[in-house]
């Protein structure tokens, strides 16, 4: 078979048994055929016969352009899985990935916020949306008090269901990574946010006085004109960079993920356990989340400096 036939077969065994997103399927396709760029003398019959010293002068090729330790790291894994799945499927009776090793890659800390500067974005957000009263600046203010509260990915954010917030109930239903289900507590500003904001989004009219949203866009919480019916991950991070410079915090400090660090750090540092926190995160693996053990070793420190009766 030619090699887009193979990637079709492969994304579709991945999407089916094992629910990954659509975001996770473009990145593999692209990296995938960037593979397929690296060896034209396979010209279409790439992963039937690409070796294993192909796989090798990829990485080498990745290096000299200068591609991060963690993106290499990242496409190999691609190809790791492709050459498995043609394995198992008996398409090819060998794996050139066996064995091969990823790119020595040192795990950067996450770039976090101080508890000062979340509190001096969340009081500006909050200050404009009740000087306003405009719907665009109510959502802003639901969005990160909701983001900080629940430590939520961007995409889980952006993409959440009308029903998963309830009033009465003081924690929301995420769907995430593999389609599976939590349950995250909401604070009670968070709520209190989402409640503001929902009263003026569901009455909320256009310029010609017609209903801003249709009821299909009405399913989603944070609902959008646009192709994908709810706001974007993209125009989130743009509104946030917006609020963030205004606030003294520069535009490269900030992201929804960089909320979502702060989430984490904010509550280990304050005495959470790491497995709440992982639940929350919604890690698989625990290890994900003890790139956050930084926090933990501090607080322990400042413990046995501040508490242990031998220490003066």
């Amino acid at each position: 078979m030619r090699d887009q036939q193979l990637i079709d077969l492969f994304l579709e065994m991945i999407l089916t048994e094992r629910a990954a997103s659509l975001n996770t399927i473009d990145s593999y396709s692209r990296d995938l055929l960037q593979f397929i760029e690296s060896v034209p003398r396979l010209s279409n019959n790439t992963f039937q016969y690409a070796l294993r010293d192909d796989l090798k002068k990829y990485l080498i090729l990745l290096n000299k352009n200068n591609f991060a330790a963690s993106t290499a790291s990242r496409k190999l894994s691609c190809l790791r899985q492709i050459f498995k799945f043609l394995y198992a499927e008996g398409i090819r009776n060998d794996n050139p990935a066996l064995g091969l090793e990823s790119p020595a890659i040192g795990r950067p800390l996450p770039k976090i916020l101080s508890e000062k500067q979340v509190s001096k974005l969340l009081d500006a957000a909050e200050a404009r949306a009740k000087e306003t009263l405009h719907l665009f600046d109510l959502r802003l203010l639901a969005l990160i008090e909701l983001l900080y509260a629940t430590g939520l990915r961007v995409s889980e954010l952006v993409s959440l269901p009308r029903a998963s917030f309830r009033s009465a109930e003081p924690y929301i239903y995420i769907r995430g990574k593999g389609d599976k289900e939590r349950l995250v507590p909401l604070s009670v500003r968070s709520q209190r946010a989402v409640e503001g904001y929902l009263n003026v989004m569901v009455s909320a009219k256009d310029a010609k006085g017609n209903e801003k949203y249709s009821q299909k866009q009405k399913k989603w919480l944070f609902p959008s004109t646009g192709k994908l019916g709810h706001l974007t991950r993209h125009r989130f991070a743009q509104l946030l960079k917006g609020l963030g410079v205004k606030v003294g915090i520069m535009s490269s400090c900030l992201s929804p993920h960089v909320l979502r660090h702060a989430f984490a750090t904010h509550l280990l540092s304050n005495g959470a356990d790491l497995r709440a926190v992982q639940k929350m995160l919604g890690h698989v693996d625990i290890s994900t989340t003890q790139i956050y053990t930084h926090v933990l070793e501090e607080r322990l420190k400042s413990l046995v400096q501040n508490k242990h009766p031998l220490v003066k």
